[in-house]
Parts: structure tokens; sequence; C-alpha cells
């Protein structure tokens, strides 16, 4: 049974089977960013933080494009911001990236259309993503006098600097494909089964894997690239040892000893 959320006015919320899916609804802007979408946007994501029933995220955008970047509207009222102004509104879209990078559900882009600027930041920090045949993937912000700033800490960790350059300093779109083969998303779907396959995907995701063990290894991958070597050993040895004194590792274990199933 889908719950009924309290409606946004640029974003469709709502969960079934332990699935929270996050709709962009600007359909006539191509889901561009602006400051309204990206609060309420960190507001979903909070929420599906909190809800116990959820375990899998999913953020997807509704009409033609996954999201087109920035809003042109909203960059022509940027120009009159005073420094500390865009300062706070820079932090805001950081703090966002950040929330979803190291959610402790897994999020799950479902990329229908194009991913451009801002909008190719936001499916970069998620931790899964699936686009259709026809998107197209591009940091544009060279072209307009800006900077990726924001999304250049992930990106770097998800390609690697020499993809990174590519990517950033020419401003140049790159098909679904190539973006696979550049590891900035995990697999082109068709556009007749994608929805179906990235509802499965999440299904699987729920019920064979726990939760613990998801948060537990989505929190080593983003802070163990951070340490050198000794140290990343140390807190992966405490990490492990933590793991073993959880309730799901005691289930899991006991599980697999009598070979029986486990229902996450």
């Amino acid at each position: 049974m889908e719950l009924p959320m309290q409606p946004y006015q640029h974003l469709v919320y709502s969960v079934h089977q332990r699935i929270a899916t996050l709709t962009l609804n600007r359909p006539d802007k191509r889901n561009a960013l602006n400051d309204l979408l990206v609060a309420e946007l960190a507001d979903a994501m909070a929420r599906a933080e909190q809800d116990e029933a959820v375990k899998v995220i999913v953020i997807k955008g509704n009409g033609p494009a996954f999201c087109a970047g920035a809003d042109l509207e909203y960059l022509r009222k940027l120009q009159g911001f005073t420094m500390d102004q865009n300062l706070a509104d820079s932090s805001t879209l950081a703090q966002l990236f950040l929330s979803i990078y190291r959610a402790t559900k897994v999020v799950i882009a479902q990329i229908e259309g194009h991913a451009l600027a801002g909008g190719c930041g936001l499916a970069t920090v998620c931790d899964f993503a699936f686009a259709v045949p026809e998107a197209k993937f591009g940091y544009t912000e060279v072209r307009i006098g800006f900077v990726p700033a924001i999304v250049m800490t992930f990106l770097l960790r998800k390609t690697g600097e020499t993809r990174a350059k590519q990517l950033m300093l020419s401003g140049d779109l790159i098909d679904a494909q190539t973006a696979v083969d550049y590891h900035l998303i995990n697999r082109v779907i068709s556009t007749d089964e994608i929805e179906g396959y990235v509802q499965e995907f999440a299904l699987r995701m729920c019920r064979q894997n726990s939760a613990a063990s998801l948060q537990l290894t989505k929190k080593m991958i983003a802070d163990i690239q951070d340490f050198p070597l000794e140290n990343a050993l140390k807190f992966a040895a405490k990490m492990n040892a933590y793991a073993r004194a959880t309730e799901d590792c005691q289930r899991g274990i006991a599980a697999f000893l009598n070979k029986e199933s486990v229902t996450w």
C-alpha cells in the first residue's frame, strides 16, 4: 500500500514496499534546480532517512529530463546576491549532495532523460545510477563561465582525475553507454524496462541485504578513502569487530550455519 505524504510544490514523495521514491516534479522546467526544489529534496531525504519503514531511496524525474541543472531564472537571481548570500546558497546544495552521498539508506538514481550540470551532479552522488539509452550526461558549467565546484569532490572519487578533467574541463555531453564506460553510472536500461528494473533492483536490496550491513559498508566506503593505509586498516578492523556484534550479523550467521533463509 502506498502511503500518502505531505505534498511538496516541486517534488512528489511516496513510499511503497520499503522504497521511498523522490520524484523531481518541474517537468516544464526540465526539473531544473532552484532554491525551493533543493530545500524540498533535502527535506525529503531527511524524512526517508528517519523513516524506519524505508530501506532504499529512488530519485527520478517527471517528464523528458532527469534534471537540467540550475534553473536559469534562479541563476539570474543569484547575480544580485552578495558573497555571503551566494556562499549560503552554495552550502545548501553542498549539504544536499553530502546527505545523499552519506545517507544510511541505499540511494538509486533512475535517469530517464538528460542529467546536466547540477543534475549530473545529483546522479553522481547516488550509490547506483541507471539510465535509458537516450540520456545525455555532462558538466556544462564551464560553458557559461561557472565551475562544477561542489560535485567535483564526489566525481574525483567516482571516476578518477583523468575522467573528471575530461568531463569538467571540456563541458562536453556524453551518451549513456559512455557514462557507463567512465564509471559515472552503472548500467543502461531500455526505456520500457527501466521502471521495472529499478524497482526489482531496489526490492532485492531490501530483501537480500541487511540494513545494518548496508549502512556500515556505505560509511566505510565514504570514510576509508581519506585515511593513510595503516589508519584505514585499523578503521576496517574496528568496523569489522563492531559489525560482528550487531544483531543483523548474529542473525545472518545463525541462519547460514543452520542452512536457513533470513528475511531482512
